[in-house]
Order: C-alpha cells, then sequence, then structure tokens
C-alpha cells in the first residue's frame, strides 16, 4: 500500500472588500423602466393589435426575396432579417416593390445560390412600413417550406 503525502500544502487567500449597500436604488431603476415599458406597451396596444403567435428573435441573416407569382415584375432581394420567429420575418429592404398581400419565396438564411442549408419558404407579406433613408421595413408570414430532398 501506498501513501500519498501532500509535500507543498497549498494556501488559499479571501481577500474581503466592503461593500456598500444602497437599498432601493436599483429596484427604482427598475420601476421606473417598467413603468415606462408598460405605458409604450400599452401605447403600441392601441394603435396596433397584438397579431404575432410567437416570441421574436433578434437575429441579422441574409434573406434572399423573389416574387412568386408572374403578374408581379421580377426582382431578386438581398436584405438583411431584423428579427424572425417560427412563423415569420421582418427585414429591411431599399425596394419599393413590396405590397400588403403579396406572395413571395424567402430564402432565409441565405449564403449562395446552392449552398444546401439554406431554406426557401413561401411567405406573404403582412405589413410594409416606411423607414428613414429610402428604406423600408417588410413582415413576412411563412406559410409553407419548399424545400426539395435530394
Amino acid at each position: 500500500m501506498t501513501a500519498f503525502a501532500l509535500v507543498h500544502p497549498v494556501q488559499y487567500q479571501i481577500q474581503r472588500t466592503a461593500l456598500k449597500f444602497h437599498p432601493g436604488a436599483k429596484i427604482l431603476v427598475m420601476y421606473q423602466d417598467a413603468i415606462q415599458n408598460s405605458a409604450m406597451k400599452e401605447a403600441l396596444a392601441t394603435k396596433y393589435p397584438e397579431k404575432r403567435r410567437g416570441r421574436r428573435a433578434k437575429i441579422a441573416r441574409p434573406v434572399r426575396v423573389r416574387p412568386s407569382e408572374p403578374r408581379d415584375d421580377h426582382f431578386e432581394d438581398l436584405a438583411v432579417s431584423v428579427n424572425a420567429s417560427k412563423d415569420g420575418i421582418y427585414f429591411v429592404s431599399r425596394l419599393k416593390s413590396y405590397y400588403k398581400g403579396m406572395r413571395v419565396f424567402v430564402t432565409f438564411p441565405y449564403s449562395s445560390p446552392h449552398d444546401p442549408m439554406n431554406c426557401e419558404y413561401i411567405a406573404q407579406v403582412v405589413r410594409v412600413e416606411e423607414l428613414p433613408n429610402g428604406k423600408f421595413g417588410v413582415a413576412v408570414h411563412l406559410q409553407m417550406s419548399v424545400n426539395y430532398g435530394y
């Protein structure tokens, strides 16, 4: 039987620092933020009723958008998403071609034309907002995946 002995015992020194407690300081800031956020949510709720079924994640990824119907002029828009959920994507574009109710092919995320990781969907434009600097915010509802198996 072999016995092990500690040659150099390790000593840890704990440094103690004085903590200053300010009761109510952080709580007051959080309470003020909660009041402002709730007032803002109430104001938005009266202007736009909430129609989303899922939560949105802020995600900036490339999006390729093309019209799916022949009556619309053909274009290929390479935009950047602002946020996304399992049912929809909101992106910013410079094109004026979008209108509410328009059906489009959406590839999200998009990296290159032949990347097998691309997911293509049939989607419908549900909102178009005019933004500063000649840009447009476009919200699409993803209706169906059209990826083909290889």
